[in-house]
C-alpha cells in the first residue's frame, strides 16, 4: 500500500492523514495481536540500533585487542584509537534509535487518541 500525506475523508466530514488510519492498535488479547505488536515495536529504528550495537561491540573489542592478543598495529593504525572512534560513533546511533522509538510510540498513541476523539 502506498503511503501519502493526503488526508482521507472519514465519517462526520472530518479528515485524518492516511498514516493515522494505518496505525491501528493491535488486539493484545490474542496471541496474533501480541505477536504483531511486538514485531511492530521491534522494527522501529532497527537500522541505527543495529549499526550502533555493531560499532559499540567492535569498539570495545578493538580497545581490548592490544592487551589480549598483543597486537599493537592494525592496518598501520592504533587499535585503541580505532575502538574509541567506533564507540564515539556507535553511542549517538543508539541514542538516536531510542529517540526515534520514543517519538514513534508517542505519535502513534497521539494518533489513536485523535481518531477516538473524531469518531466520538
Amino acid at each position: 500500500m502506498v503511503r501519502s500525506r493526503q488526508p482521507i475523508a472519514l465519517d462526520m466530514g472530518r479528515a485524518l492523514p492516511l498514516l493515522w488510519q494505518e496505525m491501528k492498535h493491535h488486539d493484545l488479547s490474542t496471541k496474533e495481536g501480541r505477536k504483531a505488536h511486538r514485531h511492530e515495536m521491534r522494527m522501529v529504528a532497527v537500522r541505527p540500533r543495529r549499526w550502533g550495537l555493531w560499532l559499540l561491540t567492535a569498539g570495545f573489542l578493538l580497545v581490548l585487542t592490544p592487551s589480549a592478543l598483543d597486537v599493537h598495529s592494525l592496518f598501520g593504525l592504533w587499535p585503541p584509537m580505532l575502538g574509541a572512534v567506533c564507540v564515539i560513533v556507535g553511542v549517538p546511533l543508539l541514542v538516536a534509535s531510542v529517540v526515534l522509538k520514543r517519538r514513534y510510540v508517542r505519535e502513534r498513541a497521539a494518533g489513536q487518541v485523535m481518531v477516538g476523539r473524531i469518531r466520538g
